[in-house]
């Protein structure tokens, strides 16, 4: 079983159970929790200074902001830097985030090892993602379809061209009658409309607002 693990999770309620229950299942020799990616960060380069180096890192991928000033404030950044710093550590990220998109893209851009699920099955999980991960196989939620994450639509220039009025706040309807003054085709609103509601379920958003943050996130726009 890993040695040293470090557990990043601004919650400390929660950290602190997860922290308990891992030790008592997994019996995990050394496991150190951190409230804050900045000094998450700062513990791991130490460690590694010291040639202790951890071998697992779990984190949340969402840090709230408070009163602290830092310059790390999510847990994809915190992965990012610590890739930098030790491409080999096995990362596991125990996150509320469900789309699939998004995981799909923590496994292929940051090489994370796990995806869990916070939820009524989230510690079992947990619990069972780290053996998985200790024995050099990657875990995901069962929840979380990674296969439906490959065929999400990519975006082709009309997709790109309703977006970007959308975002310079223009309605559907206006959208269309603005294509039809400029020739652009498909210009019809229920054409325009049908097109929306596929991306909000290609990319789970629940509103034009939600589509185009998600979208900008992924670096799709």
């Amino acid at each position: 079983m890993f040695k040293k693990v470090l557990l990043a999770e601004d919650f400390q309620g929660e950290i602190r159970g997860v922290s308990e229950t891992l030790r008592e299942r997994l019996k995990i020799e050394d496991l150190q929790e951190e409230l804050y990616c900045d000094k998450a960060l700062s513990r791991i380069k130490v460690a590694l200074q010291g040639k202790q180096p951890y071998d697992l890192l779990i984190t949340d991928l969402i840090f709230l902001k408070d009163h602290v000033d830092r310059k790390l404030t999510s847990g994809i950044e915190l992965i990012k830097a610590v890739r930098i710093l030790m491409p080999e550590i096995k990362i596991i990220v125990n996150s509320m985030e469900k789309n699939r998109a998004q995981v799909d893209l923590l496994f292929k851009e940051q090489k994370i090892n796990g995806y869990v699920c916070k939820g009524p099955n989230g510690m079992l999980e947990l619990i069972q993602a780290v053996n998985k991960v200790y024995l050099n196989k990657c875990f995901v939620s069962p929840q979380i379809n990674l296969t439906a994450a490959t065929n999400v639509v990519e975006l082709d220039d009309f997709d790109r061209a309703i977006l970007k009025e959308l975002a310079n706040g223009l309605t559907k309807k206006q959208v269309s009658e603005k294509f039809k003054q400029e020739n652009i085709t498909p210009n019809s609103e229920s054409t325009i409309d049908k097109r929306i509601s596929k991306l909000y379920d290609e990319f789970e958003a629940k509103n034009t607002v939600n589509l185009l943050v998600k979208l900008a996130k992924e670096g799709k726009i």
